[in-house]
């Protein structure tokens, strides 16, 4: 029996056996080790007792599980015999022959990003447009790495390069949230880079910009519209908008809470005249639903809004992303010479230190006052156009 002392430098100096396999067992952990084969795979083993009978277990491969996580793995097992007389090799089997890619994505939604990401509902539309109709019927076990780089070139081939990095960090975290739980071995991400490079993005839309874009609102819905005038309008998120509640909304506020806020923190926001029309001219085609723009199925919040901004980004002739609507208000807010502290709160900027907890609501004047004033000089910029005759108006649906 081969005992090494098991360090990075020592496992990758391990070479293949001529023929068959060789066990090479952590002198600092009994009971975890590493199997060699004559084929240069390299594999984390982990041998225990449950009663009388020796078993082993396959924990992974190496590189693609490195050694630290290896080791909690056989540590986690070892426990699961010591504490609990559970069988972790017939546990690990009986899950890997149970999982599809569907189920894992339907366990990982449930189990994990509900309950620790706030936009949950992007992963699910992620996984339910590319990945689930593609790999939803395999199992979990047999997708490879081939497979994501062939699924990501896919979705960079039919011109939605952002969208194949989105894609990438999903299912890289659903795979190793399984691997993780013990469900599978490794990650077939492992070492896949984004596909797409990522610049940040100081996008501000020209006045000439925002009338094409709010000339192309027109032809939308009028609730698709109106969940884009308030993102200007109100320069917050965009899943703060689709998310908006009537009951959110009293006295001319709208008050975001702390579950729904990106930063996690409440969030009260004046509603301009102009914003408070809109609002009213839209309630009557919810047909009662509590929330300001219901899904299409009746069954919660409007969730996603790509298919409209493709529409209104070609229609407009204009190259913007939703968030650059944020942004360019702000922009032009402290461009009128609104302070960057009024329009910090009005972005909902978390604020380092204690007293900033205490601060949140001393602004309400001056955030009012400064969504007013970008409301009307919104209104002036769509109500110019170069013969002066047009007026676009800020209601939605007209």
């Amino acid at each position: 029996m081969a005992k090494l002392k098991m360090t990075v430098r020592s496992v990758e100096a391990i070479r293949a056996p001529a023929s068959g396999q060789v066990d090479y067992w952590d002198a600092d952990n009994p009971g975890f080790g590493l199997r060699v084969s004559a084929g240069g795979r390299k594999a984390w083993i982990a041998m225990y007792r449950l009663g009388n009978i020796k078993r082993r277990l396959t924990l992974g491969s190496y590189p693609a599980l490195s050694l630290a996580e290896a080791r909690e793995k056989a540590g986690r097992a070892h426990h699961a015999v010591q504490y609990h007389g559970t069988d972790p090799a017939i546990a690990k089997k009986e899950a890997r022959e149970a999982e599809s890619l569907a189920d894992l994505a339907r366990d990982y939604i449930e189990h994990y990003a509900k309950r620790r990401k706030r936009s949950w509902r992007k992963d699910l539309l992620i996984l339910e447009k590319d990945v689930l109709p593609r790999f939803g019927k395999r199992k979990a076990r047999d997708i490879t790495r081939r497979d994501i780089i062939s699924l990501l070139d896919d979705i960079v081939a039919r011109g939605a390069p952002i969208q194949a990095n989105r894609t990438l960090e999903i299912v890289r975290k659903l795979f190793n949230w399984s691997v993780g739980r013990d469900v599978l071995g490794a990650n077939p991400c492992y070492r896949i880079s984004k596909p797409s490079r990522e610049n940040r993005s100081d996008r501000v839309l020209s006045e000439e910009e925002i009338r094409a874009v709010w000339t192309a609102l027109e032809c939308e819905v009028p609730l698709t519209a109106a969940a884009f005038k308030l993102r200007f309008l109100t320069a917050q998120r965009g899943a703060e908008v689709l998310t908006m509640r009537w009951d959110q909304i009293s006295n001319g506020w709208w008050s975001i809470p702390a579950e729904v806020a990106k930063n996690g923190m409440a969030h009260r926001v004046p509603l301009s005249p102009q914003c408070l029309a809109l609002l009213d001219e839209i309630r009557p085609l919810g047909k009662g639903s509590e929330w300001v723009f219901p899904g299409p199925r009746g069954d919660g919040h409007r969730v996603a809004i790509h298919k409209a901004h493709n529409r209104i980004r070609h229609r407009a002739g204009v190259a913007f992303v939703p968030h650059d609507l944020r942004r360019t208000a702000a922009s032009v807010m402290t461009s009128m010479g609104i302070s960057r502290l009024v329009v910090s709160k009005i972005l909902n900027h978390a604020e380092p230190g204690v007293t900033a907890v205490y601060d949140r609501h001393s602004y309400d004047f001056e955030k009012r006052a400064a969504l007013d004033t970008w409301s009307k000089r919104l209104e002036e910029i769509i109500g110019t156009s170069p013969d002066r005759s047009k007026v676009v108006s800020l209601r939605a649906g007209t």
